[in-house]
């Protein structure tokens, strides 16, 4: 980001909060009557969106394509081989405009993923905001050499954070609309994702899913961290956990004339503790590395649970703050890269059957190879036994013989 305002932390791969206070405030009191259409559409859409969330059911039963990550050209070429290990086949690049002179590299880095689909997160910059002639130009030339690696792009990031760039969420509709414009003119073959809310803030989504702007958004693309105090049952706003959120996301844009009720999760993790300046927040909300596995691996199973994701792109493979892998003192895979590993073996390509839950229980029942299985996890520090089941392996993959049980560690117990 060119602009002196906006500056980038090499630590956690985002800019910095905004410094410039005087300028802040500038852009806030300009963009300021954008309030009038966000509060006039949330008056009526947000209850109508989370009344109607039940009835909507979503529908993808297989989870092929679910599972996705993200990687990241600072980080190196060591991702190519420790991804074809992992065995994860979905991925997302970031293309920052504000490095649009070195689109080549960008480019390279993507193609040497040579087994995955690659979704493009295009992130903004204030100066491609401000002229919309340059950004044209700039999305010409991304998705001109891109086009033989992917069709899918994600137009914009993290909109609701003004660090990021926008000030407003008509700042980002008429940045999408440039994008949709150009794609339906010279690239009718590509697919556009936006809005890219990130957390629960969903009277942002709802402005960008219900304006008056000509556009469409192919899928709705979302940047949900849920809850990073804690685990991804945890509530918020009374009853609002993972799957509530998911479901009110999925109505949103199932209610929609400009979006398809395809759902991406372009990123979620949870911060590691002990990592500062690499972690993302204050140590305050830093979980542990064994909390990090267990919540990613439920975040999953939540989601997948809902069958309303299409797919879920962790953030990321590599960072010492939040990543699978720590990279501080060479590559030092953390439990939770092993533990992704496991769930890919385990459920990628896997049938959903039923999801439920009672209380603290969670069950999700899938089938592969003909074989039907449970994976079922605790929220709580409780533990139960388990009966029934003919194999039951824990979520590193190791085989349970004695002293089975259920606990706040997903296990993955086959039927008899």
């Amino acid at each position: 980001m060119k602009n002196s305002a906006f500056v980038w932390d090499p630590y956690s791969d985002q800019p910095y909060p905004i410094k410039d206070k005087a300028y802040k405030k500038y852009m806030r009191k300009k963009n300021l009557f954008d309030y009038i259409p966000l509060i006039l559409t949330n008056i009526f859409i947000y209850p109508l969106g989370v009344l109607v969330s039940p009835f909507f059911k979503g529908k993808n039963e297989n989870s092929k394509n679910f599972f996705g990550m993200s990687v990241y050209l600072e980080k190196g070429e060591e991702q190519i081989g420790l991804i074809k290990e992992l065995g994860v086949k979905k991925l997302l690049v970031r293309m920052p405009l504000s490095d649009i002179e070195n689109i080549d590299k960008y480019v390279k880095f993507a193609a040497k993923f040579k087994e995955c689909e690659i979704l493009i997160n295009i992130l903004q910059d204030r100066i491609h905001i401000d002229d919309k002639e340059l950004l044209k130009s700039s999305l010409i030339k991304i998705f001109e050499k891109f086009g033989n690696i992917t069709k899918e792009f994600q137009i914009g990031n993290a909109i609701n954070r003004t660090k990021w760039g926008f000030f407003s969420v008509k700042e980002y509709l008429d940045f999408y609309k440039t994008a949709y414009d150009l794609r339906n003119d010279s690239f009718k073959e590509c697919t556009l994702l936006g809005p890219s809310v990130i957390d629960f803030e969903y009277h942002f989504t709802i402005r960008a899913l219900f304006s008056k702007y000509n556009i469409f958004f192919d899928k709705v693309s979302a940047l949900l961290y849920v809850d990073r105090r804690g685990a991804p049952e945890n509530k918020q706003m009374i009853s609002f956990d993972t799957t509530k959120k998911i479901d009110f996301l999925f109505s949103l844009a199932s209610l929609s004339k400009r979006s398809s009720n395809k759902l991406v999760i372009t990123e979620s993790n949870w911060p590691i503790s002990n990592t500062a300046t690499y972690a993302p927040t204050s140590e305050t909300e830093c979980v542990s590395e064994d909390d990090y596995a267990r919540f990613m691996l439920r975040y999953y199973l939540l989601a997948l649970g809902t069958k309303k994701v299409e797919t879920v792109y962790w953030h990321q493979l590599i960072s010492a703050g939040y990543g699978l892998i720590d990279n501080r003192k060479g590559i030092r895979k953390r439990s939770a890269y092993e533990v992704y590993k496991t769930m890919l073996h385990f459920l990628d390509d896997a049938q959903i059957l039923k999801y439920s839950n009672s209380n603290d229980l969670y069950v999700l029942t899938c089938k592969k190879d003909n074989k039907k299985f449970d994976v079922i996890w605790l929220s709580s520090k409780k533990k139960m036994p388990v009966s029934d089941f003919s194999i039951v392996y824990d979520m590193f993959g190791k085989e349970l013989k004695e002293n089975i049980m259920i606990s706040e560690n997903p296990i993955y117990a086959y039927h008899k």
